[in-house]
């Protein structure tokens, strides 16, 4: 007399399944998650690609090294790494700020660790050479400013980087050392794209003094003597998406994420690894922002 009832297409009517309204949509819980789901993705997105790779953070680290004298207890270097110039997000602005940044500590000396320009096929060489060293000119430190030159410099701009660096007043090192103050700077050529030689880098510093290797690559770093007293590399830029493990395969190194940021200590030798003021490939960075660092050398 009544007829069938009529059942709408509820979960209420099986236990565990979505739930759905008179037109077949997903609904109640199920629809809201999925919601957040996409709100967080999108907000993941929009942070990696446009605000994280936009902010730039100074680091502070006070480094205690066995090769480092007591009488030179509190000398200060900056540092800056892996600029990739004409890359999104790294224009002359960009390199500017880094440098005001830098100058504001008021470091005794300047250590650049190369790939100033972006070698990718969508956008490197948009900004030249000349145009970088003058923002780089800039920089300030009573004990010089030292630069090696990284694998996205050879691809890109070869020799005419280097000249740039050279005619704003940057000495560029390859397989070679220099005085600054009562220490050395040594820096090798790059590892993927030129031939670093150590033996060359260090032979004309005296024995016993106090010695900072820059070197683009950390994959040099287990060939490293001891008579160094600490090793400064970028290159990995913290695999610019720094998620543990996941980052691995982003990291362009032989030995994965053992020297992908920070301070790393192996065998009583020291390595400081920046991760970078620019971007490579994919125009992003999460849990990597841009960094400039301060490091105040003293002896262990």
């Amino acid at each position: 007399m009544w007829g069938r009832p009529r059942f709408e297409r509820t979960a209420s009517c099986v236990r565990g399944r979505p739930r759905f309204d008179r037109t077949g949509r997903l609904s109640g819980a199920g629809g809201v998650n999925r919601a957040v789901a996409i709100g967080a993705a999108a907000a993941a997105a929009a942070w990696a690609g446009w605000i994280e790779p936009r902010r730039l953070v100074v680091v502070r680290r006070t480094l205690a090294l066995p090769g480092w004298p007591a009488a030179l207890n509190g000398v200060r270097i900056g540092v800056i790494s892996d600029i990739h110039a004409g890359a999104p997000h790294a224009g002359p602005k960009a390199i500017a700020r880094a440098v005001e940044r830098l100058n504001a500590e008021a470091p005794d000396a300047m250590l650049l660790l190369g790939d100033f320009i972006d070698a990718h096929v969508l956008w490197g060489g948009r900004v030249p050479p000349a145009d970088i060293a003058r923002e780089l000119a800039a920089l300030r430190a009573p004990l010089g400013r030292m630069a090696v030159l990284g694998n996205h410099d050879w691809k890109q701009a070869g020799h005419a980087m280097w000249r740039a660096l050279e005619d704003a007043g940057i000495r560029v090192l390859e397989n070679e050392a220099v005085a600054a103050g009562d220490f050395y700077v040594a820096g090798l050529a790059d590892l993927r794209l030129r031939r670093p030689d150590l033996p060359t880098a260090l032979a004309d510093v005296p024995a016993g003094a106090p010695v900072v290797l820059l070197a683009h690559d950390p994959d040099v770093f287990p060939f490293v003597p001891d008579r160094v007293a600490l090793t400064l590399s970028g290159h990995l830029h913290g695999g610019q998406v720094a998620i543990p493990v996941l980052r691995r395969p982003a990291i362009p190194s032989r030995y994965g994420e053992r020297y992908a940021r920070g301070h790393v200590v192996e065998d009583g030798r020291h390595l400081y690894v920046s991760s970078g003021l620019g971007t490579s490939g994919l125009p992003i960075r999460l849990l990597a922002p841009p960094e400039v660092v301060i490091l105040e050398l003293r002896a262990a």
